[in-house]
């Protein structure tokens, strides 16, 4: 039975909803926020978490409050449908397609914690699959001029943490040389794959071939592979390439530069459940490895990804680290790596009491 069947005919009623604020300065320097719905029916209330990275979006849609018709009696695959058809951005025009999907996954989660709950289940047991550890790295920027600081000052206090970095053009061989020596970069993200956005990077060849070269075993996420001249670069290294920005379905997969033999599966992304089921479904007929990837949850957006990892991809270098690892001093005391994830009884949420 395909996953989506395990959890389209689930009675859902919500009878209203409300939206919860978050904002936090993150590492980088950029105020983040996100918006929680929260989604109330038969006694019970199910989160989800909107990711857009347009702050005025978030603005707006917490001054309207919850004007959405989003009440009455479904099924959660029914409520799918609705939201398919519904303008989740009334009266604003975001400024990617890409945010709507965002927005509806924010949405689509929280039905799903809802329906969960009001049915008394859980996610895993619903789908009959245990949730295990899930090992995690941390994704870094390395700065402004870029240095070592950022994974040396972590390693400091957490020695057997792994990296995910945002390679960019103004490394140094120092720098490189220094990274290798930590022995602790799992993946390189060329951001390649984004435009018009504030992580653009320049397709870049020379940079392909030399972090390629001195990362023998790191995966290669996100390179431009649009020239002959970058295809080239990372032609003997193609069996290492993975994408993310570029997916948003099963179709995306295919669509490739490279076919992936892991890829980062994001669930904002995909905006709906189903889609996101038929990408884990697919990468597990064709024996393709799969990864989660985080946007800057603020809240329980988080959990979700977490939770999703420990049932899909717990040993792959997902990129979920918990809150706190985002900073370049962490607290201790942070949960290492594998994370167990920690399922609540009933509903799509971690149990953090």
């Amino acid at each position: 039975m395909p996953l989506f069947d395990l959890v389209a005919d689930l009675p859902l009623r919500i009878e209203g909803y409300a939206l919860q604020p978050l904002s936090r300065t993150v590492s980088s320097g950029f105020e983040r926020l996100s918006t929680v719905f929260l989604l109330q029916g038969g006694g019970q209330q199910g989160a989800g978490e909107d990711v857009t990275y347009e702050p005025e979006a978030h603005t707006a849609q917490q001054q309207q409050g919850p004007v959405l018709d989003l009440a009455g009696d479904w099924t959660f695959g029914s409520f799918s449908e609705h939201l398919a058809s519904l303008d989740t951005f009334p009266g604003y025009d975001p400024a990617f397609p890409v945010y709507r999907s965002y927005r509806r996954w924010g949405l689509e989660s929280a039905a799903l914690d809802l329906a969960l709950r009001q049915a008394g289940m859980s996610l895993h047991s619903l789908l009959g699959r245990e949730p295990q550890p899930v090992t995690f790295v941390v994704s870094s920027r390395m700065g402004e001029p870029p240095t070592i600081d950022p994974v040396k000052r972590r390693l400091a206090r957490y020695p057997t943490l792994r990296f995910k970095l945002d390679a960019t053009p103004d490394w140094s061989e120092e720098l490189v040389e220094q990274l290798v020596e930590t022995g602790a970069v799992d993946s390189i993200d060329f951001k390649g794959a984004y435009k018009g956005t504030l992580v653009d990077n320049p397709t870049d060849p020379e940079l392909y071939r030399r972090i390629a070269d001195a990362f023998p075993t790191a995966w290669l996420e996100d390179p431009d592979l649009q020239t002959d001249e970058a295809r080239r670069a990372l032609l003997a290294h193609q069996d290492r390439i993975t994408w993310d920005a570029p997916i948003h379905s099963v179709a995306d997969i295919l669509a490739a530069p490279v076919m992936p033999r892991t890829v980062n599966l994001k669930p904002s992304r995909f905006g709906s459940l189903k889609a996101l089921f038929e990408a884990y479904e697919f990468c597990e007929q064709r024996g393709m490895g799969a990864y989660g990837g985080g946007q800057y949850e603020l809240g329980v957006g988080r959990d979700h990804i977490q939770l999703l990892a420990a049932i899909f991809h717990p040993d792959a270098p997902n990129d979920i680290a918990p809150g706190g690892y985002d900073a370049l001093d962490p607290e201790p005391g942070l949960p290492a790596s594998p994370l167990d994830a920690h399922p609540a009884p009933t509903g799509f949420r971690r149990n953090l009491d």
